[in-house]
């Protein structure tokens, strides 16, 4: 077994080249993946012409997507535990590619959403098994700048989704956004296949079937109702919303309680014993939901308010991404030295301040204001995303890095879906209010854009009152020691 800290130009802050090697194809995969998380914000309005299907049916494309990969990552800290990083990571990539492919050729919704739920599958496994190899691989006062350079990638992704987005529109058929990532995916499969090698050890630890269930049952529960609502099924006291919702608290109180007493838990609860992670995972399941919220809801509001075209909708949100990925590795380095307190408090203040703007942007609000704010609320979240996770992660001992990953991959997507159909239901409601209010007064007539700029208003506001829960945490945060037994870092194996 060579060691992990063999010290060479190549493998840096990966400790090893065949470190580096692994981390870099398993990046590309991953990059790929994200991607597509909000690849499609900007098309659903052609893909709703197209198809034929009403706003809400195409909000399952976007929810649907991360409610599949909420449901999926607690397996997650299973699977890494009983396959290879190898056998895992190109049975993700060849689920991906397939509903990649599925999408790509769909004629109509029902295949397009089942091409998305494979793309879901393959993604939920990707990044958690990539934080793990990164924990396992790296020392802990490196692991700053590891992540750093993964969030490049990772937070680059959804940032520039709408802007490729807009411009592939703009001159091609959106499925072409499926078909430019299929060579890609193939790449990382053909590459991961001949270079890729094993860098966790595997046990085999059995899966509780009861546990799988009820966390299915429960998160799955929870978004479908807070979506129906979003839907407009009967609104929030409707069969349809309450009794999944309440179904879905249930079955996620019963799969707590069954963690924390059976002997082998499908995710071990007992990482949130650890103060730093539970502050750290409750920052992130907040700036989650209003990410989402803003890269969904600010394009629909470009293309159907201000009457921006897809590519002009798209290239709002270009300099955001730019700015992601240059800070992804400053904001690592910074965290190596400063821990992640201060760079949470200005990232959140960051947050706040555009989503203040967002909510009070009018028809003469000009393209390089929205462009800037959009740009700042991008650099926030650069700046909290990747410190505030691995500080978390710092704090657990080795044997709880697949659970710790698994629980906040899980808790982000399972939010971000959950943001979104509660904002977007938040604006629905807000300009029904409004043209109730108008209709009233007999001043229906040409007021759906004011309307939607209140409900728009409503949205925003809701979102920058859950970032200042956030920033008030973000001052209780401390930097996470580390676990004893794991100075050095640890490379678990090499077979």
């Amino acid at each position: 077994m060579e060691n992990q800290y063999e010290s060479n130009a190549d493998g840096g802050t990966f400790g090893s080249k065949s470190n580096f090697l692994v981390v870099m194809v398993m990046i590309l995969g991953v990059f790929a993946a994200i991607l597509n998380e909000t690849l499609l914000s900007v098309a659903l309005s052609k893909i709703m012409g197209d198809l034929a299907i009403s706003p809400g049916s195409a909000q399952w494309l976007t929810t649907g997507y991360l409610l599949v990969i909420g449901m999926l990552i607690p397996v997650t800290a299973f699977l890494i535990q009983r396959f290879t990083t190898r056998s895992l990571f190109l049975s993700a990539m060849c689920v991906f590619t397939a509903g990649t492919f599925v999408a790509a050729i769909a004629p109509g919704f029902a295949l397009l959403f089942i091409g998305r739920v494979l793309q879901a599958a393959g993604t939920g496994v990707l990044f958690p098994l990539l934080t793990n190899v990164v924990f396992a691989t790296v020392s802990i006062e490196k692991r700053g700048s590891a992540m750093g350079m993964i969030g490049i990638v990772i937070t680059f992704a959804p940032a520039i989704g709408p802007t490729l987005s807009g411009i592939i529109v703009e001159h091609f058929s959106w499925r072409v956004l499926f078909y430019s990532v299929l060579p890609v995916a193939l790449f990382v499969i053909v590459f991961a296949f001949l270079k890729l090698k094993n860098v966790t050890e595997t046990s085999k630890p059995k899966i509780d079937a009861v546990s799988l269930l009820l966390s299915t049952v429960g998160f799955g529960g929870i978004v479908y109702g807070f979506s129906s609502a979003g839907e407009g099924h009967g609104g929030w006291s409707s069969n349809g919303v309450l009794i999944p919702i309440a179904t879905g608290i249930v079955s996620l109180g019963l799969f707590i309680w069954r963690q924390l007493t059976v002997s082998e838990p499908l995710l071990d609860l007992r990482t949130f014993k650890y103060s730093i992670f539970r502050m750290s995972t409750l920052i992130m399941i907040i700036v989650m939901m209003a990410m989402f919220s803003a890269m969904l809801l600010l394009p629909i509001f470009l293309q159907n308010a201000l009457a921006y075209s897809p590519l002009k909708a798209g290239l709002v949100m270009l300099p955001g991404g730019i700015v992601m990925g240059m800070m992804s590795p400053i904001t690592g380095r910074l965290f190596d030295k400063f821990g992640a307190k201060w760079l949470a408090v200005i990232g959140l203040a960051l947050i706040g301040h555009s989503l203040w703007q967002f909510a009070f942007i009018t028809l003469s609000t000009s393209y390089s204001m929205i462009m800037v704010w959009n740009t700042l609320l991008m650099l926030g979240i650069s700046m909290l995303m990747m410190p505030v996770m691995t500080n978390a992660l710092n704090e657990l001992p080795p044997p709880l890095y697949p659970h710790g990953t698994a629980i906040i991959s899980t808790l982000q997507q399972v939010a971000g879906a959950i943001g979104t159909a509660l904002l977007v239901t938040v604006m629905t409601k807000s300009s029904e209010r409004f043209l109730e209010r108008a209709a009233a007064a007999k001043e229906a007539a040409g007021l759906q854009i004011p309307a939607m700029m209140a409900g728009m208003k409503s949205a925003f506001l809701l979102a920058f009152g859950l970032v200042a829960i956030a920033w008030t945490i973000s001052f209780f945060l401390k930097r996470a020691a580390s676990p004893e037994g794991d100075t050095e870092g640890k490379r678990v194996s090499a077979h």
